[in-house]
């Protein structure tokens, strides 16, 4: 299997890093820096368009955001190319999701969602068999965690005093509204009752300093809840340790001869 890898952000960094170490490439990085006739460096071909990826390409590894997925996600998967993407908030868009399922009919190939930051998601598309009744994620971050976001405009950022909800609604709503924050909750929707139906809260808590991702979910099943505390990439303090790892799991499964 021959691995290519969108963006050379935090995250793409640490899967490239990763595979690195253990032998499985990277082969190819597709980077808006690479420019049109493409370049080498430390033994990987960095290319600037899905044109000039290599013809034995097997396998794509999206770590650049909404945008990128936007951008070069049909025309990997219409060349019958496989998919993995971290980018999951990105199919709120109705008319992207549409477009990546008839592309990866077209090309014949998958587009495979990496769990990103959360967990549970196994149990929770498990419980969906049955029936789910009711499923909200609620995302608690420390105020710096919001700088950036529309939360600024909603809260006082610098002074608050206590953990305060400045969202709450759809998760198809809150992936439109908050794009860089909207992963884990699309990954809940997606696993779940989809976005219209995903209730979500989004917290901005002075008391916690990492990164706090809660689903409480009901239905036929019975009930459970799943919290977990993230940490950041050491390199950047926006980018979610778990995600990364979560697209290199997601890769030793297209690779591994027995997979859970």
């Amino acid at each position: 299997m021959k691995i290519g890898i969108i963006g050379e952000g935090a995250i793409g960094r640490y899967v490239a890093d990763t595979l690195a170490g253990r032998g499985l490439g990277p082969h190819v990085m597709l980077t808006r820096s690479a420019g049109p006739n493409g370049r080498v460096a430390q033994g990987v071909r960095h290319v600037g368009s899905v044109a000039e990826l290599p013809e034995d390409i097997t396998l794509m590894v999206d770590c650049a955001g909404h945008a990128a997925l936007a951008e070069h996600g049909c025309a990997i998967l219409e060349r019958g190319v496989d998919l993995i993407t971290v980018s999951l908030g990105a199919l709120a868009d109705p008319d992207l999701a549409d477009r990546l399922k008839r592309a990866a009919v077209t090309g014949q190939a998958q587009l495979h969602l990496a769990s990103g930051a959360i967990g549970g998601l196994d149990s929770l598309q498990a419980a969906k068999v049955g029936g789910l009744s009711d499923v909200t994620y609620v995302g608690r971050k420390p105020p710096v965690g919001w700088k950036g976001s529309p939360a600024e405009q909603q809260l006082d950022l610098d002074h608050l005093e206590g953990p305060t909800v400045h969202f709450e609604g759809s998760a198809r709503d809150a992936a439109t509204t908050y794009p860089k924050n909207a992963n884990v909750a699309a990954a809940v929707a997606l696993a779940g009752p989809g976005f219209d139906a995903t209730r979500v809260r989004l917290v901005a808590d002075p008391s916690i300093t990492a990164n706090i991702h809660e689903i409480h979910a009901s239905g036929a099943f019975g009930q459970f809840s799943f919290h977990i505390e993230g940490q950041a990439l050491p390199d950047n303090p926006r980018s979610s340790a778990l995600a990364a790892m979560s697209a290199i799991s997601a890769i030793e499964r297209e690779v591994a001869p027995i997979t859970l």
